[in-house]
């Protein structure tokens, strides 16, 4: 996003009182209106400072008033410049679905006002439901494009704006820019046609539907006795994930009772994602205290992404959460197992090991760049993945990743270790024997200052690493170029010879797509002859991984 401030006040004043005289929402134009009664400078000048971005990722960001937050006036914007692209493209109807994020549903029917104005047939889901529905809504109504509105797991004050194509999967180039040429070329909002009716509210027949696809993933006669705790973070995957398991002949979930209901101010978490420290501990502990319990999952507040906590005796408290590149290569396992044909696939960021399950059962494998948005358009694929929770596994139902069936195939998984005797643990360790330990670990630091970022980069490409945490990096790639396999993205990829216990290792340096973020995603792969050798070669992986957070952390001159 373009971030250079205004200078000139009077310049400033006078954009700001344009944006107010168009702006249809009383609170942002009384908020606005504050602003330049104080003559606040800097916060219009923060407000002001350019417009956001609309990208792959759509757009996201802080709700307020101004063009660099999201608001009415930004998402009618955003909705006319879609319309102008689907109008030249592919004319037809869009299916547009939100959460229960505030002003989630106000946007989305402000879109359909812009759609149907525009000319185009546009139907609302019929509440806030999970992004996954919304993906399958489209290939099931034949739809064009669909929107969702969701700022996903980001903080309470945040909202966003997430397009698809009618084959199901998030825009990628050059559509994404198309559509910010189109958004650009918006007029004054009063021109932009917003009916009153004219659109369609879908009926719970289309969640009823997906609801019937969710069997697809499983197994017909599998085992399903399994008591899971769940919790969906204060978002929209209760009643949907509660169905489809009681439907597939699951138990029902223990609910964690103060996250069950939505609550777009996510009142017992600081920030609402699975992987943030503290966000589970309310299901933990309902895990430890819950008789029986053998599975503990989590939806984000979208449910697109899955969290799995199995039980560890040697974890603190008999509880842990597994990483997603653990659950990750557990799905493919689990999948391949009962047949799974097709390409198996994770981003550039997540584990090597489903590639190695992939050669094992004789499977096609790609690595595409970070998102759905890459993963989700594989022709043939199998089954996808990636590190931050997200999972496709019925590509067939629905082409992004979806926490929904991701959290019904891991209690498929775990009511069959358990009818065996054994359990998600051994699993894991039977996969490292086989095909080596893969410990993953991740730096990420949260920036209030973008040029952090920036200087991170910049300090890497000035001057490559040749080692780390004691290993000699063999190839160091910039992604900026792109190539055959990847096209170009701002980002570092080093790929490490072994020493010692470690026989390879890779790190990643991105920028985060949708925070202010930059995150190094680190890889240790040790062998392992057997069961016995686990703890030393887990070790090694650990003392290893450490060393790289270290040693890339200084040479990128960020915090630890």
């Amino acid at each position: 996003m373009n971030v250079d401030p205004p200078r000139e006040t009077p310049a400033l004043r006078e954009r700001a009182a344009r944006w107010l005289a168009e702006d249809p929402d009383p609170a942002t134009r009384a908020e606005l209106a504050a602003l330049l009664a104080a003559d606040d400078h800097a916060a219009l000048a923060e407000r002001f400072a350019g417009t956001l971005q609309f990208g792959t990722a759509g757009l996201r960001g802080e709700m307020g008033a101004g063009p660099m937050r999201m608001n009415r006036a930004v998402v009618i914007r955003a909705a006319a410049g879609l319309a102008g692209y689907l109008r030249r493209h592919s004319p037809g109807l869009v299916v547009i679905g939100y959460d229960a994020r505030h002003h989630s549903e106000r946007f989305a029917r402000d879109s359909a006002a812009v759609l149907t104005g525009a000319g185009l047939r546009a139907a609302l889901l019929p509440r806030a439901l999970p992004t996954p529905v919304l993906a399958f809504a489209i290939r099931e109504l034949g739809a064009v494009a669909g929107v969702m509105v969701t700022a996903s797991h980001n903080p309470p004050r945040d909202n966003g704006y997430k397009v698809y194509l009618g084959d199901g999967s998030q825009i990628v180039p050059p559509a994404d820019a198309q559509i910010a040429a189109e958004i650009a070329a918006v007029g004054p909002l009063a021109e932009v046609p917003r009916p009153e009716t004219g659109w369609e509210v879908l009926g719970e027949e289309i969640v009823e539907s997906y609801l019937a696809r969710t069997g697809a993933v499983l197994t017909p006669g599998s085992a399903r006795s399994v008591l899971s705790v769940y919790t969906p973070l204060h978002g929209v995957g209760q009643s949907v994930l509660t169905a489809a398991f009681v439907r597939n002949g699951f138990p029902a979930p223990v609910e964690v009772p103060e996250q069950a209901a939505p609550d777009p101010d996510f009142p017992t978490v600081s920030f609402p994602n699975p992987e943030e420290p503290g966000a589970m501990d309310l299901a933990l502990e309902l895990a430890r205290t819950t008789p029986g319990v053998e599975l503990l999952l989590a939806n984000d507040p979208d449910a697109d992404r899955c969290a799995v906590g199995v039980p560890d005796p040697a974890a603190a408290g008999g509880w842990r959460m597994l990483s997603g590149d653990e659950v990750g290569a557990l799905l493919a396992s689990h999948l391949v197992r009962h047949g799974r044909k097709g390409v198996l696939a994770t981003s550039i960021v997540s584990s090597s090991l489903v590639g190695r399950l992939a050669a094992d059962a004789g499977l096609p494998y790609t690595e595409t760049l970070t998102g759905f948005k890459w993963l989700g358009r594989l022709p043939e694929l199998g089954y996808a993945y990636e590190e931050a929770l997200g999972y496709c596994v019925d590509p067939a139902g629905v082409r992004d990743k979806d926490g929904v069936t991701a959290a019904l195939l891991m209690a498929e998984l775990a009511a069959e270790l358990r009818a065996d005797g054994r359990t998600v643990l051994d699993l894991l360790d039977e996969l490292a024997v086989r095909h080596g330990l893969h410990a993953t670990d991740q730096l990420s630091v949260r920036v209030a200052d973008l040029s952090v970022i920036t200087d991170a980069m910049r300090r890497l490409r000035a001057a490559p690493p040749t080692e780390l945490a004691g290993l000699p990096v063999a190839t160091a790639e910039d992604l900026r170029d792109g190539g055959p396999e990847l096209p170009p993205t701002d980002g570092l990829r080093y790929h490490l010879a072994g020493a010692g216990a470690v026989t390879s290792a890779r790190v990643v340096v991105r920028p985060s797509g949708t925070e202010p973020k930059i995150k190094c995603y680190l890889e240790v792969i040790a062998p392992a002859a057997d069961p016995a050798a686990l703890p030393a070669a887990r070790r090694a992986a650990a003392e290893t991984l450490a060393a790289l957070r270290a040693d890339l952390a200084r040479q990128a001159g960020l915090p630890t």
